[in-house]
């Protein structure tokens, strides 16, 4: 946010009002939170062909140095010293007490690492980053890039229209690329389980370039609302809302991120914020778990909602909920104690008071679609 608390406005602004779209402030920025159409809609042309997400709020920073792999490795219980050339790997920033400060996208290019953090987070994630490793890499954030997301089945043709070279990339893989005279860097991934790419663009590019994919039939613009919908479906976490600073990796059923160079035994075992926590719960288990929670009626079940067992007593909260176009449904995302948390488990939700009946759910809730 800046000075006057005016919500700061992204590069595409003006398209998002061109082409009708609710604006709301969202991490200090204006951004749409559905278009005419309406969420319902984006969401499921997302699924059936490609939408067009601007999440250039969304912190961009460059970490370069001949030490730059081993600083940012020191903050993370990921593997990055050997993490291969334009190759991403989702990364945690962990605390002292192995909760979850942020979760990042970290992709090794040809002389530096180029970051993606969250928005409410990257003032403080810059900070952190200066303090703890600045004094052995350079850490460069980029004021000047918009960043668009295409996901969906048809983003790679999309895409492809522009500069066919794009459909070379695997998941999770990146490279630079000539879109509408700027050199972006693009990476294979998203936000809504489904393929797609995400593209650093000049800012004074961005617009040029999202109304070129709009003019393809299989692409629509889509907000805020989808964005959130779309995610929790393909069952991946908020920050802020799933993960924090209270959560660890275990608990938050991110240990898979977690390579075995870092972990007991490893050959560069522990070394990051929280290491001690986070090797205690990878050998023995965390006491509450990320689950699914599926309501057995209609009725959504948003976060905060407290979850119950049979005997009335409070074993878990409700995080991220709402409606699964997908689905057809209310899904929902929450905590419970890790002995409740095999699929099928039948709880209570209270909401408003009123209890709903709801069991645990398998993760996702839609099978993710990325480019393997």
């Amino acid at each position: 946010m800046n000075s006057t608390n005016t919500p700061i406005p992204t590069p595409l602004n003006a398209l998002h009002r061109e082409l009708g779209a609710k604006m709301v402030p969202f991490a200090g920025y204006d951004l749409p939170v559905q278009y005419p159409t309406g969420i319902l809609k984006e969401h499921l042309r997302t699924r059936a062909g490609a939408g067009l997400f601007d999440v250039s709020h969304m912190g961009q920073v460059v970490v370069s140095g001949d030490d730059a792999g081993a600083a940012l490795e020191s903050l993370v219980p990921m593997a990055l010293i050997d993490l291969g050339e334009f190759r991403q790997r989702y990364c945690l920033l962990t605390n002292d007490v192995g909760g979850i400060r942020d979760d990042l996208m970290v992709t090794r290019r040809e002389s530096d690492f180029f970051v993606v953090v969250n928005a409410a987070c990257k003032a403080e994630d810059t900070v952190h980053m200066q303090s703890s490793i600045g004094n052995h890499c350079r850490i460069e954030p980029l004021e000047s890039r918009a960043l668009l997301a295409l996901q969906g089945p048809r983003a790679v043709e999309a895409l492809g229209e522009l500069n066919a070279g794009v459909a070379d990339l695997k998941f999770m893989e990146g490279s630079f690329f000539d879109l509408t005279g700027d050199r972006c860097f693009v990476t294979r991934s998203g936000y809504t389980g489904e393929d797609g790419f995400e593209i650093s663009i000049a800012a004074d590019h961005a617009e040029t370039l999202a109304r070129l994919l709009l003019k393809h039939p299989g692409v629509t613009p889509a907000g805020l609302g989808a964005r959130d919908s779309l995610r929790l479906e393909a069952g991946l976490c908020l920050y802020g809302h799933d993960i924090d600073t209270t959560t660890t990796p275990v608990a938050a059923r991110l240990a898979w991120s977690i390579q075995k160079a870092r972990r007991a035994g490893g050959e560069r075992e522990g070394g990051f914020p929280g290491a001690a926590v986070i090797l205690d719960e990878l050998a023995n288990g965390a006491a509450r778990s990320r689950v699914g929670i599926r309501a057995t009626g209609r009725a959504p079940v948003r976060e905060g909602a407290p979850l119950e067992n049979a005997a009335g007593e409070v074993i878990g909260v409700i995080t991220s909920g709402g409606f699964g176009p997908t689905v057809n449904g209310p899904v929902a995302m929450g905590y419970v104690d890790t002995g409740l948390a095999t699929p099928g488990t039948a709880l209570i939700a209270r909401v408003r008071n009123r209890p709903i009946d709801v069991e645990v759910h398998k993760l996702p809730f839609v099978p993710q679609r990325f480019a393997r």
